[in-house]
């Protein structure tokens, strides 16, 4: 399954299924799941590791070398999990011993073409970053967050689950569960509504967002004040657990 005009490091561990297109290269310290289809001029750099069933369409560049001056050659890593597809000129480079030295990403991501996602970002599952998204280094993005097209975000932000950041959005502070951020630097908007039916929320548990979202950024209240208020309703409305747990942890600030 592998072409002869590939080039595969002696030390790579490739699963028997796995199918490898021409002109494509495969370094050393690498690991390919099961069902993967490396395409044609793909490059797969170094010390990664790939789970199963995962694409890589032609020309993305994966486990690159970070784009960090400190970077001093030290053996950093990429983990990858199972069912994502890079699209064409996709970069994903491995971490920094600045950070925990890993780039993870987690499971069914769609990275459209000429993505990229900088050393030691954490990506949870199921996201979609549309054509053109660039995260800095040590971003965190949470699962099921869709990021339009031409958007970033600025180094150590983090972007919660069911986030939705419009095309050509610029994320320089922290954005919570379930909000929609537009604008550079991006604000909060709404909730991502329309998100949420997709994935199965209850119209009881869109209006108890919807109802957090305006306790947060319509009611003039302090942080401090809009969180206490948020933690009392988790109890019964334990959608809300995730967003009151992630202004909790925000390092960055939150986007206002």
């Amino acid at each position: 399954m592998i072409d002869a005009r590939a080039v595969v490091a002696a030390d790579a561990v490739i699963a028997p299924d796995v199918e490898v297109g021409p002109f494509a290269v495969i370094g050393p310290g690498v690991e390919i799941g099961p069902a993967c289809v490396i395409g044609p001029h793909s490059i797969i750099e170094c010390n990664t590791r790939l789970g199963a069933r995962n694409r890589l369409f032609p020309f993305a560049s994966i486990g690159g070398t970070p784009q960090d001056k400190s970077y001093r050659g030290e053996p950093t890593r990429l983990e990858v999990g199972d069912d994502n597809v890079f699209r064409e000129n996709c970069t994903v480079s491995r971490g920094t011993v600045k950070d925990d030295g890993v780039t993870r990403i987690g499971s069914r991501n769609l990275f459209m073409a000429s993505t990229h996602v900088a050393h030691d970002c954490v990506i949870g599952n199921d996201c979609v970053l549309a054509n053109l998204v660039t995260l800095a280094g040590h971003v965190h993005v949470g699962d099921w967050v869709i990021m339009g097209g031409f958007s970033g975000a600025h180094q150590f932000c983090k972007i919660g689950a069911h986030a939705f950041i419009a095309n050509n959005g610029g994320v320089t502070r922290d954005v919570p569960p379930y909000v929609m951020a537009v604008g550079q630097p991006a604000v909060p908007h709404s909730i991502n509504s329309e998100g949420l039916k997709r994935r199965g929320f209850s119209p009881d548990q869109i209006r108890n967002i919807k109802n957090a979202f305006r306790v947060l950024y319509r009611e003039d209240r302090k942080l401090d004040e809009a969180v206490a208020e948020l933690t009392t309703r988790v109890a019964t409305q334990p959608e809300l657990g995730i967003f009151v747990r992630f202004l909790g942890d925000s390092t960055r600030s939150l986007v206002r």
